[in-house]
């Protein structure tokens, strides 16, 4: 890869590879108490004379959800409460004991809970003396003691305003991939994740407790088996934070059969059926086109898997089967149904249409309408939906924010499975990230999101949305923006602007206002640009790592390890759409979105200054989090300023190379130097910026493609360019 530049602003402080996944483990932070504050009027004050208080026979859940409470109010809020053990007639514990949170369930508390609340519904009741906290479930009194400390960081300080509270979660699934390092979860992220909210992980599955590995992809002519995992452990760790686990099928290289084979049944057993057969308390399976393919007999298909060859060489202008809503796919999914309920009665089928919402509604409804009625249909929901701008139209052809949604291809099939009676699930992208960015964490563009959350909840409402993906193998990051997720996802929840105002003010202090405006500017520019293939799968994969080339074609440096490495990184550049979707020409659509993109990148910069501003004014106790904000802020600015540059390069590059007159042609070598030259300078900015955060510039399928050293290889290739291709280029010229 490049070296070290002298010339190189050295980070402050250095954080090394792979350091981020310290801070995953950091469940309760040491920076939520306030040393200013003061309790209000009649605050329930919690201090070292309380006690927390377990029933006896309470399950695994609530221990841990005990320990859980005890651990946050020693870091967090530098108080030590015991934990006990001792019947609680009614949520009375003795009196004479002192003050008490007392933890239970429905089953110890008769009564005291709605009838058919959520096994994740609690109701917490908070007195001066006494706080009880109940939930229907282990799990719901796990998220109960989740919320106080929610609404404790909120205050800076163990204040409560007393009360009678009852919630309930409004969805269920919520499903994430793991953000640790793919399919991988430690105890401490498990339980980051069910702090937020979430009740289930995602682990991609290749055979019974196999997931993919690098050789899975790159060399697709020798099957790998994958890694192996063990699923039922999993299972085990993961109930004891009340959290599900859903298979992911990833069924590459074993060969598959048509559902009419005469060996089908005992086919989708060895694959399907298996899964749940070593594992039968997996909750569910996901089935995805792209990842099961199955030689379909549909004629508008070309019959193949996507690594078959054509049988006369040519292409056939017809799509694979995995990108298409056949006509036999509802045999498919009744074989995968039945191969796996063999082994797991209530294991729920979750059908995802992701690879076909570009397809003709009428075809697409055809399969919705055709469907066993009990399985899950799932739909991306944004995906696919045409956006017009600047005289040209775009389309959203993967994850994004550009768009809040939901898009034409998510309704119309909602509201066919509503038609239908069956449940509805959606890819939502929840977490905090999309496509529209690769190597960060997530997008801090909280009113973007408050957006997207109201549009999820009205699709709950309209068509009766239940469950959410909310990430996919770009996993999720706890963040603020997730916090508003969990806020909106649950009932009773504040108005999500009072919510923001609130996190802001208790993040920044005095800075609050700037943040806000801030964040309000980075989430109006979330909607400037529309990301296509070419972006999502370029510059915006992989940001100021990404290589400007002239004629010669550098190969990504990749880790041995990653399952995709580089195989969703497209390089060199190509500004083009899906064949699929009915975008503009490339030439048209690049002019507008190098526009588009000079927009946004105004808008980011004004949001950066301020959200900077603000973190000066944060409080000494919140400063670290702060410097971390503005640090992913300023990444993000030179993931866009390297996705503009690659634009303007593009265009400029393709003009060089049909244009005769000499002139000219000198006049676009010179506009190619200096546009080289300013990405350069911006590829030096970010360095530093992602030595002192070792999570920008990694995604967990890939691994690090864009940190210091990858931006240094893409920096000796555009010296390259720069310095030696381009004089040759030039030199021609007067030949």
């Amino acid at each position: 890869m490049g070296t070290r530049s002298d010339q190189e602003q050295p980070a402050h402080e250095a954080e090394p590879a792979y350091g981020f996944r310290r801070r995953l483990e950091t469940v309760h932070r040491a920076d939520r108490r306030d040393p200013t504050a003061g309790a209000c009027g009649d605050e329930v004050v919690i201090d070292d004379s309380w006690r927390i208080v377990v029933g006896p026979g309470a399950d695994a859940v609530v221990h841990h959800a005990a320990t859980d409470l005890s651990d946050y109010f020693s870091t967090s809020m530098s108080l030590t409460l015991p934990i006990v053990e001792e019947a609680a007639i009614d949520g009375r514990s003795a009196a004479a004991d002192g003050p008490a949170i007392i933890l239970a369930t429905a089953s110890g508390m008769p009564g005291l809970l709605p009838v058919g609340i959520a096994d994740r519904g609690y109701l917490i009741n908070v007195e001066p003396r006494r706080i009880v906290v109940c939930g229907a479930t282990g799990r719901g009194t796990a998220q109960a003691c989740y919320h106080l400390e929610d609404r404790i960081n909120l205050r800076g300080a163990p204040f409560l305003s007393p009360g009678t509270q009852t919630r309930e979660p409004l969805f269920e699934p919520r499903m994430t991939h793991s953000g640790w390092g793919l399919d991988t979860f430690p105890d401490a992220y498990l339980n980051q994740i069910a702090h937020a909210g979430m009740d289930s992980i995602l682990v991609f599955a290749t055979g019974p407790d196999r997931t993919p590995d690098a050789f899975t992809h790159r060399q697709p002519s020798r099957h790998s088996p994958g890694q192996l995992r063990d699923f039922n452990e999993l299972v085990d760790r993961c109930a004891g934070f009340g959290l599900d686990v859903y298979l992911y099928a990833y069924f590459h290289g074993a060969r598959p059969v048509h559902p009419d084979d005469p060996d089908a049944d005992a086919f989708f057993d060895r694959t399907y059926g298996a899964l749940f057969e070593s594992c039968p308390r997996a909750k569910g399976i996901v089935l995805v086109g792209e990842s099961v393919e199955f030689p379909s007999l549909d004629p508008s298909t070309n019959g193949r898997l996507r690594l078959d060859p054509a049988p006369d060489g040519l292409p056939s202008g017809k799509p694979l089967p995995g990108w298409w809503p056949c006509t036999d796919f509802p045999q498919w999914v009744t074989k995968v149904r039945d191969a796996c309920r063999r082994y797991n009665a209530e294991a729920e089928i979750i059908f995802w249409t992701y690879n076909w919402g570009w397809a003709p509604e009428e075809e697409r409804l055809r399969l919705v309408e055709r469907l066993p009625q009990d399985v899950v249909l799932q739909a991306t929901f944004e995906m696919f939906e045409p956006v017009e701008h600047d005289g040209v139209r775009s389309v959203c052809v993967d994850y994004t924010a550009s768009f809040v949604g939901p898009g034409g291809y998510f309704a119309s099939e909602a509201a066919a499975a509503s038609r239908r009676g069956m449940a509805l699930y959606s890819m939502v992208n929840t977490g905090g990230l999309t496509w529209d960015l690769g190597v960060v964490p997530y997008q801090p563009i909280p009113q973007r999101w408050s957006q997207r959350h109201a549009a999820v909840l009205a699709a709950k409402r309209d068509w009766g949305l239940t469950g959410l993906m909310e990430s996919h193998h770009y996993g999720w990051w706890p963040s603020f923006v997730s916090e508003l997720a969990k806020w909106a996802y649950w009932s009773t929840s504040p108005d999500p602007e009072e919510l923001l105002a609130a996190i802001a003010t208790r993040d920044f202090g005095t800075g609050a206002q700037d943040a806000l405006a801030g964040w309000r500017l980075w989430s109006e520019a979330a909607g400037d640009h529309v990301p296509s293939d070419g972006d999502q799968y370029g510059p915006l994969r992989i940001g100021p790592a990404y290589p400007l080339t002239l004629f010669s074609k550098p190969a990504l440096p990749i880790s041995d390890d990653a399952m995709f490495g580089d195989l969703i990184v497209r390089i060199p550049y190509q500004p083009d759409h899906r064949n699929t979707v009915p975008a503009t020409a490339n030439a048209r659509r690049i002019t507008a979105e190098i526009a588009a993109l000079e927009r946004m990148i105004a808008r980011w910069e004004a949001g950066a200054g301020l959200v900077e501003r603000a973190a000066a004014a944060a409080p000494a106790h919140r400063q670290e989090a702060a410097a971390e904000l503005t640090r992913l802020g300023r990444f993000i600015a030179c993931c866009l300023r390297t996705t503009l540059h690659t634009k303007q390069w593009w265009r400029l590059r393709a003009q060089l190379l049909v244009t005769a007159d000499v002139a000219a042609a000198e006049a676009l070598v010179t506009a190619l130097a200096a546009v080289g030259e300013a990405e350069a300078g911006n590829a030096q900015a970010a360095i530093p910026l992602v030595e002192a955060d070792s999570r920008l510039g990694w995604e967990p399928s890939m691994d690090y493609v864009g940190d210091a050293d990858h931006i240094r290889w893409k920096l000796a290739h555009l010296r390259h360019a720069l310095e030696h291709e381009l004089p040759a280029f030039r030199a021609t010229l007067r030949i």
